[in-house]
């Protein structure tokens, strides 16, 4: 079973590429991010040709979440985090799919660092760790993955020193993302790659792809019951290098 998690960066923009990477990959299971698209301008004709049922959570502008399935029917559970019922963002998506509860993710930037936007991004990872912790407590197969806007460790960011008051690397947005961990889950990618130099994003601006000055942030989290089940974990950085890509690479993991 292949799962991916992909920030599109506005999928009516990118559907070339999306399209074309699905055909390519053909992942199973696939977590949409930044669909910076409505509801209704959702293209949601466009992927069920592609052979996927697909539930998504839009918005005017930016944000939005999906998760699309070729592997059978998608449960929807929430398209809200708990926590703040003021809170319209559209961020989090969750649905049983093929067996396994995945949920999908945005979280917020927060920059500029300090301010509102950081301090919204501090509490929506309390909120994430308050729904995480529960999801846990059932003792389900749980995929927890989207476009977490963290670098967990220096080895995760090209020239760490570079970022040290960024949002996405100040020491408490790494010491939430620790805090989450240390609940009890798997970083996917780490557990089977912890050595290498692996990043998902790459900034548009002084070819940073072109120098592979990136930055992991997207990320696949697994609970206790599907670590043993985790055979592969890799990054399609080949289509950041694609006309008209987003500024993230697909991240897959295979299942047993």
């Amino acid at each position: 079973m292949k799962i991916a998690t992909y920030n599109v960066n506005g999928i009516n923009s990118r559907l070339p590429v999306l399209l074309r990477w699905l055909e390519e990959s053909a992942p199973d299971v696939v977590c949409l991010q930044e669909l910076k698209a409505p509801q209704e301008k959702f293209p949601e004709q466009a992927i069920r040709a592609a052979g996927y049922d697909v539930n998504w959570h839009g918005q005017k502008s930016w944000n939005g979440v999906a998760i699309l399935s070729r592997i059978g029917e998608i449960k929807e559970l929430r398209r809200a985090l708990p926590g703040d019922p003021d809170d319209v963002n559209s961020r989090y998506i969750e649905a049983v799919v093929g067996g396994i509860l995945v949920a999908c993710l945005y979280l917020p930037n927060g920059n500029p660092a300090p301010g509102p936007k950081f301090d919204y991004k501090l509490s929506w990872f309390k909120r994430l760790q308050t729904h995480a912790k529960e999801l846990l407590a059932q003792e389900l197969p749980v995929v927890l993955t989207g476009d977490f806007n963290v670098m967990p460790t220096e080895k995760d960011v090209y020239k760490p020193e570079r970022w040290v008051d960024d949002a996405l690397f100040r020491p408490e947005t790494r010491a939430a993302f620790h805090e989450l961990m240390q609940q009890g889950w798997t970083d996917a990618v780490r557990h089977l790659h912890p050595d290498e130099t692996i990043y998902t994003f790459w900034d548009y601006f002084r070819n940073a792809f072109g120098r592979n000055a990136g930055l992991r942030i997207d990320h696949f989290l697994l609970s206790p019951q599907l670590v043993p089940r985790l055979q592969k974990a890799a990054v399609d950085m080949h289509v950041r290098g694609w006309e008209k890509s987003s500024d993230h690479a697909p991240v897959w993991i295979e299942l047993k």
